[in-house]
């Protein structure tokens, strides 16, 4: 039986020779952005906001989804109606029509969060049964905090318990709680008036078998592999270094026992059980938000204005799955990608796999790659 160092060994001896990339599923970008997101259309049943999630019709003619001159979608809250005791805000909820598969890759370039007191936004994935089949949260904040927070959610029995690089710090460490896995960030400008400030910034996800792993850059800071990239443009992930929060697969947590094929969503709701929870609503910058310290009463119920800056500018969300064999030149074996990410175990998304082959050149080059994958499985099952 091979050692857990010679699977080690074998793994990245082969990834020296070549490095599995990134071909695009999807790009959500300009005049078609909406295509491909389903409209909740309900009142916030899930998290109890205050608010209403409009139909596609309705946030058409209200313009709280559109496409602005830029070329960017726009994502808002209702920031112009006066709404009165008792009733909710308007504002929007989508859900990809897509499912994406393990080895997948999802990078969201945004110029703007919304931010505000009683405010909290999301960009977000689940599985098809809620929340059984998993959670993962990319961007997620309330109020005025200064940072985003990364979390899993999952059902009992996953812990994130891991020493794999990540520049992000541990907060909770249970995914089954209401609170999740939560990982803190410490970067500068990754949410509120910092981030815009700075010309937003690029996040990044990577839903694999063997973890999931995701980065934030601040707009300085995106990867040329990122910034260079086109609608058709493979993506290398070797150069990107330590992911912001890192929850590889390992005997604390199997992710694929608590994870299914993801859907993406966008969504704003307002107070809820999180921003609007006493103790938390005013600890997040908004004790003097108004005369009754009420998440509710001092921002949902009234004229709006306070709304101005509650939205989501969004160049492109972007969606890759495995499938690429990047030359020698281009891959590395001491990148966070290859050894902690794991994106040489990643597998196609079921509609890929097959013709997965032709995207190697031949059946040989594509045997070759999937050797790489299930020697580098196996190392991660062992750890």
């Amino acid at each position: 039986m091979l050692t857990r160092r010679a699977f080690l060994s074998l793994a990245l001896l082969s990834w020296s020779v070549t490095g599995l990339g990134f071909e695009v599923l999807h790009d959500y970008s300009g005049s078609t952005f909406f295509n491909g997101w389903d409209y909740y259309g309900l009142w916030d049943n899930l998290t109890l906001g205050n608010v209403t999630y409009l139909s596609a019709e309705a946030a058409t003619q209200q313009r709280l989804t559109y496409v602005n001159d830029a070329g960017n979608a726009i994502i808002r809250v209702d920031n112009f109606t006066t709404v009165s005791e008792g009733d909710r805000r308007n504002s929007i909820r989508i859900t990809s029509s897509e499912f994406y598969e393990y080895g997948s890759l999802w990078i969201i370039d945004a110029l703007h969060l919304p931010y505000g007191c009683s405010v909290w936004p999301a960009f977000w994935s689940k599985g098809s049964h809620w929340p059984n089949d998993g959670e993962i949260d990319i961007i997620e904040a309330i109020n005025l905090m200064p940072n985003n927070q990364m979390a899993l959610h999952t059902t009992e029995g996953c812990v994130h318990n891991t020493t794999a690089p990540q520049t992000g710090f541990n907060i909770d460490n249970d995914c089954g709680t209401a609170s999740g896995c939560t990982v803190g960030m410490s970067s500068p400008n990754s949410y509120e008036s910092g981030f815009a400030a700075a010309g937003g910034g690029v996040y990044a996800t990577q839903f694999d078998v063997s973890g999931i792993y995701m980065w934030f850059w601040s707009r300085p800071n995106v990867p040329d592999s990122i910034t260079s990239a086109t609608a058709n443009s493979s993506m290398n992930i070797s150069s990107w270094g330590p992911p912001t929060a890192s929850y590889p697969t390992n005997a604390y947590c199997n992710i694929t026992n608590f994870f299914s094929a993801q859907q993406l969503i966008f969504d704003i709701t307002l107070c809820g059980d999180w921003a609007g929870v006493p103790g938390t609503y005013d600890g997040t910058g908004c004790a003097n938000a108004g005369p009754n310290n009420n998440c509710y009463l001092d921002n949902v119920v009234g004229n709006g204005s306070n709304y101005d800056e509650a939205y989501f500018e969004v160049a492109y969300v972007r969606t890759y799955t495995t499938g690429v064999v990047l030359p020698a030149s281009t891959a590395t074996s001491t990148s966070v990608a290859s050894s902690s990410s794991g994106s040489q175990t990643s597998t196609p998304s079921r509609s890929q796999k097959s013709d997965a082959w032709r995207e190697h050149g031949s059946l040989e080059a594509f045997l070759a790659a999937s050797a790489v994958a299930m020697l580098a499985g196996c190392l991660f099952t062992l750890a």
